[in-house]
């Protein structure tokens, strides 16, 4: 399959981050979906997989709109739902720890961007990932650096996948409330590890992951899942990570790798 390539064009840096996707509407390669992710890098909690399409001609009305880690929580909040009321088309995925535990969290990262993509009524002509390129789309992707800081529909769908997975750990907190879900929201925060390795993990951190597998011994656990076996180590680094990120750190210090480890 030959891969569609939009005409050279002029992106117009004045339109900020709706230029690229403004460009290639007008090139008559829309409508153009943005997808994000947040939860990639916990070591609790679902990943959470968002695809959006805004409307041409919106840019007014998202006064603010930036990567959902550089908003406040009550900006997210409301950004959140203006995207839901002034979206063209939207979508959301949430993989469970279960299925990450199973597959990795890089597959289902990818597959569930599929998904989100798929799942819109709305067919996109083209769509724009944050980081990286996903094969397997359908339609043509084209991987935006900082997209979601670049493109206000990849923006859109960082806020969506976020608020979604922040609700989410609020939700587990209540349920699971010594691990302190609601603060860290699954993170590796050491408050999180002190109470991992004091209660143990529970059914929605992910089995997998050294830290996890290491406080499951200690207590003398089994994983209430599948965990996959004999699958090759892989390095989780969360994207853009800094200390003003509340509520979205490994460590005091920003990114930090996690390893799968075989249970």
């Amino acid at each position: 399959m030959t891969m569609l390539m939009p005409p050279r064009a002029v992106v117009r840096g004045s339109s900020g981050n709706w230029a690229l996707q403004s460009t290639l509407e007008r090139r008559g390669l829309g409508p153009v979906a943005g997808v994000d992710e947040a939860g990639r890098g916990p070591c609790a909690g679902p990943l959470v997989i968002a695809a959006c399409v805004l409307r041409p001609g919106d840019a007014s009305r998202f006064e603010g709109l930036n990567d959902s880690k550089l908003m406040t929580a009550s900006a997210r909040d409301r950004m959140y739902d203006l995207v839901l009321k002034r979206a063209l088309d939207h979508s959301v995925v949430v993989v469970s720890p279960a299925d990450i535990d199973w597959l990795g969290i890089h597959v289902m990262n990818i597959e569930g961007m599929r998904r989100a993509v798929a799942q819109m009524a709305t067919h996109p002509g083209y769509v724009l990932t944050d980081g990286f390129k996903v094969p397997g789309m359908p339609a043509p992707n084209v991987a935006v650096l900082k997209g979601d800081q670049a493109a206000a529909c990849v923006a859109a769908a960082s806020v969506l996948a976020k608020v979604t997975r922040d609700r989410i750990m609020a939700d587990l907190h209540d349920r699971h409330p010594e691990y302190g879900f609601n603060v860290h929201k699954g993170y590796c925060t050491p408050d999180h590890t002190a109470a991992l390795m004091e209660h143990g993990p529970c059914a929605e951190h992910r089995w997998s992951y050294v830290n996890v597998a290491a406080a499951a011994a200690k207590h003398g656990l089994a994983a209430p899942h599948r965990v996959a076996r004999g699958t090759t180590a892989q390095a989780v680094v969360q994207n853009d990570a800094t200390p003003a990120d509340a509520g979205e750190l490994a460590t005091s210090e920003g990114a930090e790798q996690m390893t799968r480890a075989e249970a």
